[in-house]
């Protein structure tokens, strides 16, 4: 019998297989509850289930954690976390606390969906360690599961309000194993985080922008858009050779005409475009379309190009797109000084390797 990662199942996967094995159909929902609600890390910590059937579920469902190499806190109170996969493989999470905004808490996972990345953004840290492979389902809710279980220790009543699929990777390359991971966090079982608590972004892959349109409408969507011409597209976010900005424009319209949901555009600004012109462009871009902005600082990132640009260069870009009824906002800036940017801490462990990154 094929063995199962216990954390990439969904509930009615874990009934199948206790039918399977003679096991009471109501166990199913127990074992769910205990892995993605509770977060226990071995059979031995579910107390409510007879030791026959643990040890007749251990034949088959394998429960195992991620491995936390590193966890690193900010002092506006980030976490970053570097965890190694069973392959010894690694991927970071990072947890962002957003405290009173908006009248309420709120508790925001960043989470990978690739071993490195193939679509190479030239100011990204991920792009440049190159592809590996795909995240299992299992990784990506482990990241969550986790994290939550980690924090728990400090705080028993922390909850994750909102996650978003921006960590190392491109989702929609990942496209159904992440949105298995969407349905199993979803769960009203499990974490019950709601799906417009949640976002995915992608660098542009245009077929899964459509496919996302029918298949999850209720999750939030950002483009990462980073530049207004083609010619410039193509060398920040390369993918932009296969999929130019007008067949993702017309994409991005194909989802907000099905879905009546906003899209979020994302624009990395660093000295090469954060000019009025490139401003005045996305204006022209993005008119009558259902939009926000999120203007991002970029992460310096090292043996890249690309470099930050100065505050009153954003501000005066965020001015523009506001006298051009473009909504927009300046993405609040977290974790700055624990390399909390995509993929930073990770590489340095490549470069220097798991005791030096240990030691810092």
């Amino acid at each position: 019998m094929k063995m199962l990662d216990c954390r990439g199942c969904i509930e009615q996967e874990i009934g199948d297989l206790c039918k399977e094995l003679g096991i009471k159909k109501y166990r199913a929902n127990q074992i769910f509850q205990w892995v993605h609600n509770k977060g226990v890390q071995n059979w031995s910590e579910m107390k409510n289930i007879p030791q026959e059937d643990k040890d007749k579920l251990s034949r088959t469902l394998v429960l195992q954690p991620l491995e936390l190499v590193q966890e690193k806190r900010s002092k506006d109170g980030t976490r970053k976390y570097l965890f190694r996969l069973a392959d010894d493989e690694s991927i970071e999470t990072v947890l962002m606390d957003y405290y009173k905004d908006r009248s309420r808490d709120r508790h925001t996972i960043c989470l990978s969906t690739q071993v490195g990345c193939p679509i190479g953004c030239s100011f990204c840290a991920t792009g440049m360690s190159g592809y590996k492979r795909n995240l299992t389902v299992g990784e990506i809710t482990g990241q969550v599961l986790d994290v939550v279980r980690n924090v728990r220790k400090e705080d028993p009543e922390f909850e994750v309000t909102n996650l978003v699929f921006m960590g190392m990777g491109e989702p929609f390359l990942n496209y159904e194993t992440v949105l298995k991971a969407i349905k199993i966090l979803n769960s009203e079982n499990g974490q019950n985080i709601g799906m417009r608590k949640m976002t995915v972004s992608t660098s542009g892959i245009v077929p899964r922008i459509k496919q996302l349109a029918h298949d999850n409408p209720q999750v939030g969507l950002a483009i990462s858009l980073h530049s207004t011409k083609d010619e410039v597209r193509d060398v920040l976010v390369p993918i932009n050779r296969r999929y130019p900005l007008k067949e993702l424009l017309e994409a991005c319209n194909y989802y907000i005409y099905l879905t009546k949901r906003r899209i979020t555009f994302e624009m990395a600004l660093h000295n090469q475009n954060c000019t009025r012109e490139e401003a005045e462009r996305l204006i022209e871009l993005l008119r009558g379309m259902l939009v926000h902005v999120n203007l991002i600082p970029v992460n310096p990132v090292q043996g890249s190009p690309v470099k930050r640009a100065k505050k009153e260069s954003i501000a005066m870009f965020k001015r523009i797109l506001e006298a051009g009824k473009i909504p927009v906002s300046i993405r609040e800036e977290k974790g700055t000084d624990i390399e909390a940017a995509c993929g930073q801490l990770r590489n340095r462990m490549e470069r220097e390797g798991y005791e030096s990154v240990n030691q810092n």
